[in-house]
């Protein structure tokens, strides 16, 4: 992977950790799925500007509107719907580190369905660990019990958004060769999918319409800003030649690390635990696996080299 494909990755990494913080602030004010609605419809609108700066052939990229369609639901309607009323019954710096094992699972959604990015004993071990890292968070952190069943079904619902969000790396790959722009990619499939958790907050949870305090505009718009940069850099990455799906996702150990530390920064009565800090160094520990083979490769390399020469 090149060095502008790893920039784009690491910023993109480094976004989605910011939207841990802001989401727990907009909580504050509206429900989870109103507050998605609100977050990809404004991110799909905000590129809008973008699209005609750059003359996207519009008519062209439309001829793939089924897939187009199909993503949007899948990426942003239901991985980011379960995503939210995830993060809504879990604490902010917990959610980051479980959704932080996202690559655990790219890895496995990879190996089954990519010819080219199968699994191998290293990422089987990686993804233990990983995974082993997650569940001593969620049954060690100090203040859940049974009788607090939230958190658990919290859980339950950041890991099959972790799932689905690993599916739809995939789609991008594979639908490769219908060369869709990532700005359009993006776009249409914030401001659609966004427009189908508006509609399904107005059933379900049917949110109150009124002016709210200055805080709740401003983690809006940044929450807005984040999907609409950061799925921007990582589509265009993800369809950039000899990517693999998995290989990328390990970029994001970031996202752990930067929701944690925001949570703890701007987030009222969220602060660091050993139990936390600990579910990082594992989660890390097993992204850090994934890529040890290669570099083992090249050292053995040198050194068979090296002996060649005696």
């Amino acid at each position: 992977m090149s060095v502008s494909c790893k920039i784009r990755a690491v910023i993109a990494c480094l976004l989605w950790g910011s939207a841990f913080a802001g989401a727990k602030i907009a909580f504050n004010h509206v429900e989870p799925i109103f507050l998605s609605g609100l977050r990809f419809s404004l991110a799909g609108m905000l590129l809008i500007p973008i699209i005609i700066i750059k003359k996207e052939n519009l008519r062209n990229q439309l001829k793939h509107w089924r897939f187009l369609l199909l993503f949007a639901f899948v990426q942003t309607f239901l991985q980011y719907g379960i995503f939210f009323m995830g993060l809504y019954k879990v604490p902010g710096a917990i959610s980051a580190i479980i959704i932080g094992a996202g690559p655990l699972f790219v890895a496995l959604m990879a190996h089954l369905t990519m010819k080219n990015d199968k699994l191998t004993l290293r990422k089987i071990a990686a993804v233990i660990i990983g995974i082993a890292g997650v569940v001593f968070i969620s049954l060690t952190k100090s203040n859940i019990s049974v009788e607090n069943p939230a958190f658990f079904v919290g859980v339950g619902l950041l890991l099959l958004s972790n799932i689905i969000g690993s599916y739809t790396n995939i789609m991008v790959i594979k639908r490769n060769s219908y060369k869709i722009s990532p700005v359009i990619l993006t776009s249409f499939a914030n401001f659609t999918g966004g427009i189908m958790l508006l509609i399904t907050a107005f059933i379900v949870e049917k949110p109150e319409i009124k002016v709210f305090p200055a805080d709740f505009y401003f983690a809006l718009i940044w929450l807005a800003i984040i999907p609409a940069g950061a799925f921007t850099l990582w589509y265009g990455v993800l369809q950039s030649p000899g990517v693999k799906v998995s290989e990328l996702n390990v970029w994001k150990f970031i996202v752990p690390v930067t929701g944690c530390i925001l949570s703890w920064i701007l987030v009222a009565g969220e602060t660091p635990d050993t139990h936390s800090i600990i579910g990082i160094i594992i989660i890390i520990l097993a992204l850090w696996l994934l890529q040890t083979k290669r570099k083992l490769n090249k050292l053995k390399s040198f050194f068979i080299r090296k002996k060649l020469k005696f």
